[in-house]
């Protein structure tokens, strides 16, 4: 009977190993279950307020197996396409996004009013430090010049090395208005632009970009710096 009841568990460990590697929704719902509750023990909610929170996560994850069982007896049965078989899997993953937004009400409900004072008081330490928001406007500079090269992807280009738009120019852009605006001084702003333009023309000249797309570089630069002030700034 014990080792019965041992081989059950071990049974139940292996599907839940299986789902976590070969599902990529459940490693993120693990990833941020993790986070849900550290966060929760951070800011020390009551053991009610846990329960919650225990209850929903739960909820998504056992969705979230049951959609794995279902997709995996469906592929075992049909050679083809079959219109049930669709109907199947997608009343599962129904019920896995029914309990996703369950999660999320939950997490809000439980998390928000703690979480709202602690963002207020960051981005107050953001609006206070001029380093804070240029590193800012620079990571968003960089993450966005990712995410274009990403989908205008063009063979035999790097992040470093063309492609749309240039991402030196881009940062080099963004530097320069992110002087501009924190010292507030026109010398400032026209030497960091003329050092910005040196960077344009040197990745034209090298070869590494089009004129066009360090123009582009530039204009994206300028656009993101502008905007993350203009939020923070004000």
């Amino acid at each position: 009977m014990r080792r019965s009841v041992l081989y059950s568990f071990d049974y139940a460990i292996r599907g839940i190993v299986y789902a976590l590697r070969t599902q990529r929704n459940m490693r993120w719902h693990f990833i941020v279950s993790a986070i849900v509750f550290i966060t929760a023990l951070v800011l020390r909610i009551s053991g009610l307020e846990l329960v919650a929170l225990v209850f929903a996560v739960g909820m998504v994850l056992v969705a979230e197996l049951i959609n794995t069982a279902i997709e995996s007896t469906v592929d075992l049965t049909t050679n083809g396409y079959d219109p049930l078989a669709a109907v199947a899997k997608d009343v599962a993953a129904g019920a896995v996004l029914i309990a996703a937004i369950t999660a999320v009400a939950v997490g809000y409900a439980v998390l928000f009013p703690r979480l709202a004072p602690v963002a207020q008081q960051g981005l107050q330490h953001v609006r206070e430090s001029d380093a804070t928001i240029a590193l800012l406007a620079l990571a968003l500079t960089s993450l966005a010049v990712l995410v274009v090269k990403a989908l205008t992807h063009e063979k035999g280009t790097t992040f470093l090395r063309g492609g749309w738009p240039s991402g030196h120019t881009a940062l080099a852009f963004a530097a320069a208005f992110g002087i501009g605006y924190s010292t507030n001084s026109a010398k400032a702003w026209v030497l960091g632009l003329f050092i910005a333009l040196l960077v344009a023309q040197s990745r034209v000249e090298s070869e590494a970009h089009t004129v066009p797309q360090t123009v582009a570089g530039a204009v994206l630069g300028f656009l993101l710096a502008t905007a993350v002030y203009q939020i923070f700034w004000s």
